[in-house]
Parts: structure tokens; sequence; C-alpha cells
């Protein structure tokens, strides 16, 4: 049986986003699916991710905390109808992402990420997201989105 259509695949078929875009035959195609409690994924670290010393290197992991908040966006402001602003390619952008990492994520296993909108509304949206192996938390983030509002 086939993986069911992503939150990317759904709403975003024709990004290019390095992290989460469909269309990016050399991204990372990070794969988010809602669910009742959040947003979950989980992910196959590639050889190349590799930080120097045998773990999941730090940027890639701060693009998979990045990116799958952004599902979580996504798929909050389509469940509350927010379309992307005249001239806006997506609703929301990234505004800020505090990181913290608290333990090596390993290279050669697959991690999960969970992502919850935990404030938001037209104007901007605050999510927590967690990356996890063998049942811990390996780095964690609050992700601020803002509403995209193109200038010329």
């Amino acid at each position: 049986m086939a993986d069911p259509v992503s939150i990317q695949e759904r709403l975003v078929p024709q990004l290019t986003c390095f992290g989460c875009g469909p269309a990016n035959d050399r991204g990372l195609r990070l794969r988010s699916h809602p669910r009742p409690d959040g947003v979950v994924a989980t992910f196959v670290p590639w050889p190349e991710h590799d930080n120097g010393l045998g773990y999941l290197n730090g940027g890639i992991i701060s693009t998979l905390l990045d990116c799958h908040s952004a599902a979580a966006v996504l798929h909050e402001a389509d469940l509350r109808g927010f379309e992307p602003l005249a001239g806006a390619a997506l609703p929301y952008v990234t505004a800020g992402l505090d990181v913290r990492y608290l333990r090596p994520a390993p290279l050669t296993e697959p991690v999960s990420l969970f992502a919850v909108v935990t404030d938001g509304d037209d104007a901007q949206m605050t999510v927590d997201v967690q990356l996890h192996w063998d049942g811990r938390p390996r780095a964690t983030a609050v992700a601020h989105w803002k509403r995209w509002r193109p200038r010329s």
C-alpha cells in the first residue's frame, strides 16, 4: 500500500523548497502528515548529512524542524481557510526559528518529527516542533510564522 498523500504534496505540489518541496528532486523531500494531535513525519538521513562525527548534521536538523513546522502551518491555514494573499506563493513564511540541540541524532536510522500549532491567527502562527529518535527528543524548536505580504 502506498503512503498517503503528504501535506506538502496536497497543498504545495510545485514547491521547490530544499527541505520539503515535492518538486525538488535533489532536496530532502520531507513528507508530513496530519494527525488529530499534530503533524508527524519520518525522515531517513543520507550519508551526505554527516556532521563529520557520524551524526546527523545540525543544519539538516534545523531545516527539518523549519520545514516540518511549515507543514503544520500550511495544514492549519488550510483548515482555517487562510489563503495566500495576492502575489504571495504561500500564506505564511518563517519569521524566526529558535532551535535547541539536546543530544546527537543518528545518521543511519530514521528520525521522527512532531509539530503542533500552539498559537495562531490570520497574521501569524507559532509552532512547537521536535525531532525524536529512540523515544527521546534530539532537537526542539519554536517556529514563528508571519503572513506573507508581498511588497513591490
